[in-house]
């Protein structure tokens, strides 16, 4: 198994990702649905002098709204940066717990399962902390419950949530959606789709194992 760490670069193509797929939809509908009059369709102007005042104060409450509007942007850009901080630490701490697991199982150490438990348990809590950014979710017809896992299937296991973690640290939708062109829309939509799977994979199966290795530490 290969060791690797997300770049700062890759992260913030990450929240680019899910900003450009966020907008992707919007535009969408905003397509589907046009909105404002045609050209030549306004009403005739009203050359009523008693309409000044109430011109003057529409601008005064338009300037008034200007002004929230920037204390708005500065409160959502210090958010937005909470947001990029949350997603590099949960991103890159994923990645370092999963080169931990690797690096056991290639040693062929015994399992630990008090580190296992522990490990996998705070893959889950990063892994849904970032779903609440990725929105991440798979169609109906392809949700399932995971079966209870067995002694004998830990190891395996854990290779799979080794390899769950580098399809999705490695999907194109998180590394290239800065770059994408608009003729491949459908085939970033696939790999959108591709890591959400990948995601939720990652979630449900870091929740099991965590919970069997909780049952079997007893033993150890």
């Amino acid at each position: 198994m290969n060791y690797r760490v997300v770049t700062v670069k890759e992260l913030l193509s990450f929240l680019i990702a899910g900003i450009f797929l966020l907008c992707l939809a919007n535009s969408t509908l905003a397509q589907g649905n046009p909105t404002g009059p045609p050209p030549g369709a306004g009403p005739p102007p009203n050359n009523n002098p008693n309409l000044q005042d109430r011109f003057r104060q529409v601008d005064e409450s338009r300037l008034r709204s200007a002004e929230m509007d920037v204390g708005a942007d500065e409160r959502n850009q210090k958010l937005l940066q909470a947001a990029i901080a949350n997603m590099r630490e949960d991103f890159s701490r994923i990645q370092v717990l999963r080169n931990d697991i690797a690096r056991n199982l290639i040693a062929r150490k015994p399992l630990d399962y008090k580190l296992v438990s522990e490990q996998t348990a705070e893959i889950n809590k990063r892994a849904s902390r970032l779903n609440v950014y990725m929105r991440a979710h798979v169609p109906e017809d392809e949700k399932d419950k995971s079966p209870e896992l067995k002694s004998e299937e830990m190891i395996g296991n854990l290779v799979r949530l080794c390899k769950l973690i580098d399809s999705f640290t490695e999907n194109p939708a998180l590394k290239n959606a800065a770059t994408i062109d608009s003729k491949e829309i459908a085939k970033a939509r696939e790999n959108k789709a591709n890591a959400d799977r990948d995601l939720l994979a990652i979630i449900k199966l870091s929740a099991s194992l965590q919970q069997k290795s909780e049952s079997l530490k007893m033993s150890q």
